[in-house]
């Protein structure tokens, strides 16, 4: 007997887990089912989301919290109507020259550009402006590392959710109940950490503990069904697999998995796909949309993570995402720089997006004020006050820069990639 098929899991394991599952006196699952009902159920919470994310209604919201902003998305749809961003055609015209007429692309597999983190509508909008007078190009995907409850109050939240909509790009949030903030007492919810100075605590894996997990699908459910929020960050195993969980029973979430929970080797990566094939629909989606493996990994690894997801039939559900450049400080040794790899990779990994967390590295160490991930933890208010404000519209700047970068590189060895949709490919 050949000695893999030790590995093979018994029919009685399976239904002992199933057997638990289904247990009606199983508290795991009885407080997330009281969760969904505070919400009215599956499908009043799919219909509430529907309604909200609406782009009219995500417009009229913003014209009683934020009224310039809805001048400044007025002029974004003239300008997408006007088609008067560059083209992916006139890009790689400009790019290659006459050498286009002999370069075939290849789009199935092309690379998303990624952008992290937009934390500002300010900064988007002034960024769209540059790259309309540059003619360059904004992302097809966005993360954003804001506080929820600041940019819900100040309109950033409204104004961000349908820019995405109108440039045709998808978008992720990151929710509050990471286990950072003090709690109602204001004493900290997590003796682990005492703000951002402990933060190795938080990126260690211990950012929600207890009963965190559950108050994070709380506050999902709200902002999903207030703002039709559907794609979030998720940097915890067990609101991971709440995430699988509320998805099989019917709830139509998305999630990116952060770099911070530590996916760095192909075997941690089949753990992940492993759940998610696991509680997989019947049509075979996934809420997990896009998989962060951590910065230390190389393209073996994620060249055998995609062998793993294109095996569970997730090529075309999880996307790979991987850092080509990371915040000047408090995360990384720099100079981090991995589009050589990227080039190498996207010729034959398909559904991957080339994530720029920070300037180029030839640019970085000659800012005043070089990015640093512990900016995402502060308050706009903090920003503010201690003169800030610019040089963070910089680092966001620097970022688009860093994007278009890898743009270009894709576009010299003649490689595909995915801009904003509905503003350049057309």
């Amino acid at each position: 007997m050949d000695l893999r098929h030790k590995l093979e899991i018994p029919e009685t394991n399976l239904k002992e887990i199933n057997d638990f599952l289904l247990n009606p006196d199983n508290p795991l699952i009885n407080d997330l089912l009281q969760v969904i009902d505070k919400y009215g159920g599956v499908d009043e919470i799919n219909k509430k989301a529907e309604e909200a994310g609406q782009l009219e209604n995500l417009m009229t919201r913003l014209q009683s919290k934020k009224p310039s902003y809805v001048n400044d998305l007025d002029w974004l749809i003239e300008k997408r109507d006007k088609d008067a961003f560059i083209s992916v055609s006139e890009y790689r015209r400009r790019v290659l020259g006459d050498k286009l007429k002999e370069t075939q692309f290849n789009d199935d597999f092309a690379v998303t550009l990624e952008l992290s983190a937009c934390q500002y509508f300010p900064f988007f909008i002034e960024g769209a402006n540059i790259a309309l007078e540059r003619e360059t190009l904004l992302p097809g995907r966005i993360i954003r590392v804001r506080n929820m409850k600041e940019q819900e109050d100040d309109g950033d939240l409204l104004a961000m959710s349908a820019a995405m909509k109108i440039i045709g790009a998808s978008y992720v949030e990151t929710l509050d109940t990471k286990g950072t903030a003090p709690g109602e007492d204001g004493a900290p919810v997590n003796v682990h950490l005492g703000g951002p100075d402990t933060i190795t605590g938080y990126f260690g894996g211990v950012g929600q503990p207890n009963d965190f997990a559950m108050k994070w699908i709380d506050e999902f459910l709200y902002y999903y069904t207030e703002y039709g929020v559907q794609q979030v960050l998720n940097i915890n195993l067990g609101t991971i697999l709440l995430g699988y969980f509320i998805h099989k029973l019917g709830i139509n979430n998305e999630f990116k998995i952060s770099v911070f929970v530590g996916n760095d080797n192909p075997y941690s990566c089949f753990w992940t796909l492993l759940a998610a094939k696991l509680f997989a629909r019947e049509d075979g989606t996934s809420p997990l949309i896009g998989f962060n493996l951590s910065n230390s990994v190389n393209n073996q690894t994620l060249e055998l993570s995609a062998y793993i997801r294109n095996n569970f039939g997730f090529a075309d559900v999880v996307r790979l995402e991987h850092h080509i450049t990371e915040t000047w400080k408090s995360i990384v040794r720099q100079p981090y720089d991995r589009r050589d790899e990227l080039v190498e990779l996207a010729s034959h990994v398909r559904n991957i997006s080339a994530k720029h967390e920070g300037g180029n590295v030839d640019v970085e160490p000659n800012r005043d004020y070089p990015t640093d991930i512990l900016d995402y933890f502060r308050t706009k208010s903090e920003i503010i006050e201690a003169g800030h404000w610019n040089f963070l519209k910089q680092n966001y700047f620097d970022r688009m820069d860093a994007t278009n970068s890898t743009a270009y590189a894709l576009t010299k060895n003649g490689l595909s990639f995915i801009a904003a949709k509905n503003l350049h490919h057309r």
